[in-house]
C-alpha cells in the first residue's frame, strides 16, 4: 500500500471549532483521556476532509490510522454534534427578523441517495417506494431551506422520502413556524408552493389560454430577479461540501447531514462562531 499527502481546503479556524465541538461532546459523555484512537483534532481534520472531498470511508479511516467500523464511527459522531448545533426554525427566523431582513427565500432540493425499501401507499392506492423521486428519477431525500436574500441558507429542514412534493414538506416543516412572521417578513419561492397561502409570494402561472397582462408579467420577473438566490444556498453546501452530493447512509439521515453542512456553511461565512 502507498500513502501520499493531500491538501484539505478548509479554514485552520473551522478545524479549531469542529475540534472544539467534538472536545465538549467527549467531555459530557465522559470520555477518559487517552482512550480514542485519534485526538479532538484528527478527527475533527478526518470529518472535514469527508465532508469535503467524500472519499471512500474505509480507505480515509485507513490514511488516519483507524479500521473501517471506527471511521464509521467518528464520522457519525461528528456529524451529530454538528447538526446539534444547527439553528432550530423559530431561532433562524428570529435572528433575520432582528437582523431586519426584507424577506426569505424557500427552497427545497432533491439530495440522492442509495436505495431504501421503504413503501407508502400513493394518492391511488398502489404501493409505492417512499424515497424514489419521480422529478429526479432516483432515490433520493427531499430537504427544505430558507435562506437569507443574498443567498447564505439560514435553515435547513429534517428529510422527507423524494417522492414528497415541496409544498408537502414546507406545510410541514416550515409555513407553521414561519406564519407569525410573514406580515413583516414574507417569503418567496417558486410556482411549486402555489398554495402556501398569505405571505408567500410566487409567480403567477401563464394561463392555460391566452398571456398574462404586463403588470402580472413584471411582477413575475421581479420575484424571479430576487429568488434565484436562494438556489446558491443549496450551491454553497453541496458544491462547496460534497458528502451532501450524493448520501450512501440511510435516507432517513439526510437530515442530519444537511444540518451538519450548514454549521459548516455558516461558520465559513462568519454567521456563527
Amino acid at each position: 500500500m502507498i500513502s501520499y499527502r493531500v491538501i484539505l481546503d478548509v479554514p485552520f479556524q473551522l478545524a479549531l471549532f469542529v475540534s472544539g465541538l467534538l472536545a465538549e461532546h467527549r467531555s459530557e459523555i465522559g470520555t477518559r483521556a487517552g482512550t480514542r484512537a485519534l485526538t479532538c483534532w484528527k478527527q475533527a481534520v478526518f470529518a472535514l476532509a469527508w465532508f469535503r472531498d467524500r472519499p471512500d470511508i474505509a480507505r480515509l479511516g485507513a490514511g488516519f490510522g483507524i479500521s473501517q467500523a471506527t471511521a464509521y464511527r467518528y464520522k457519525d459522531e461528528a456529524i451529530e454534534v454538528l447538526a446539534a448545533k444547527a439553528p432550530t426554525l423559530r431561532e433562524a427566523l428570529d435572528k433575520a427578523a432582528g437582523q431586519g431582513l426584507a424577506y426569505l427565500i424557500l427552497d427545497g432540493t432533491l439530495i440522492s441517495s442509495d436505495r431504501c425499501a421503504g413503501t407508502k401507499t400513493s394518492k391511488k392506492g398502489k404501493e409505492i417506494d417512499a424515497w424514489y423521486s419521480g422529478k429526479a428519477h432516483e432515490p433520493a431525500g427531499n430537504v427544505q431551506a430558507l435562506a437569507a436574500p443574498g443567498g447564505v441558507p439560514l435553515w435547513v429542514s429534517d428529510v422527507l422520502p423524494g417522492s414528497t412534493h415541496d409544498l408537502t414538506a414546507a406545510r410541514e416543516f416550515v409555513l407553521p413556524g414561519a406564519r407569525p412572521y410573514l406580515a413583516r417578513m414574507p417569503i418567496l419561492a417558486d410556482s411549486g408552493y402555489e398554495g402556501a397561502g398569505a405571505g408567500v409570494h410566487v409567480p403567477v402561472k401563464k394561463p392555460a389560454r391566452g398571456e398574462l397582462d404586463s403588470d402580472t408579467k413584471t411582477r413575475n420577473a421581479l420575484l424571479r430577479s430576487l429568488r434565484y438566490q436562494g438556489e446558491r444556498g443549496f450551491a454553497l453546501m453541496s458544491q462547496r461540501w460534497r458528502a451532501l452530493q450524493h448520501v450512501m447512509i440511510s435516507p432517513s439521515a439526510i437530515g442530519d447531514l444537511a444540518k451538519s453542512v450548514l454549521v459548516l456553511v455558516q461558520f465559513e461565512h462568519k454567521m456563527i462562531s
